[in-house]
């Protein structure tokens, strides 16, 4: 399958045969930045267990946390559609930002002034080397796909994005999309 070259605000959807990479199993990522020195990006459709109030007690929000990827997981990230309210926020692309005044963030969550469809916060990233990425599009480990969703990717609920996507690629990777997350329980 022809895939896109990897640039920011594009969508990585691991390949099924990363089955056994437990941070990347069925994984959709997208690339916040992409450079000579590497990539970083952030998984979309692995939510935690824990609530933004869970990891800092003193803002009252149950938004979701997800899980961003393998790297500084004891780090809060997030990726937002509101620089407007945020300052220092970074443009990724299609009106997706990244970071900004966490302090402006804080104060805003206070104020109910942000809402889950806002502003998705994550614990660690996902991040390559110089090379790496390339590397593993060559082993067929991802897709690159446009992201047709542009900033509303950030509200969206992800739970069976993966599955859809392989049944939107069709042939063998239709037949993917049924198969248990842990082939062990085949």
């Amino acid at each position: 399958m022809p895939t896109l070259k990897p640039t920011k605000g594009v969508l990585l959807i691991a390949e099924p045969s990363i089955l056994t990479d437990v941070s990347f199993n069925r994984s959709v990522v997208l690339l916040a930045e992409v450079n000579d020195a590497g990539a970083v990006g952030f998984i979309l459709n692995k939510p935690l267990e824990f609530t933004l109030n869970d990891l800092i007690p003193e803002i009252d929000s149950d938004i979701t946390v997800y899980k961003g990827g393998p790297v500084e997981q004891d780090n809060l990230y997030f990726i937002h559609k509101i620089p407007e309210m945020i300052p220092d926020s970074v443009e990724i692309a299609s009106g997706i930002y990244w970071g900004g005044d966490f302090e402006a963030v804080m104060k805003l969550l206070e104020e109910g002034k942000i809402s889950q469809e806002d502003i998705r916060f994550f614990l660690g990233y996902s991040g390559w080397a110089s090379e790496q990425l390339d590397e593993e599009l060559q082993i067929n480990s991802w897709i690159v796909m446009k992201n047709p969703y542009e900033n509303e990717v950030i509200g969206m609920s992800y739970q069976n994005f993966w599955k859809e996507k392989m049944i939107e690629f069709g042939d063998d990777y239709a037949l993917w999309s049924n198969a248990p997350e842990n082939p062990h329980y085949n």
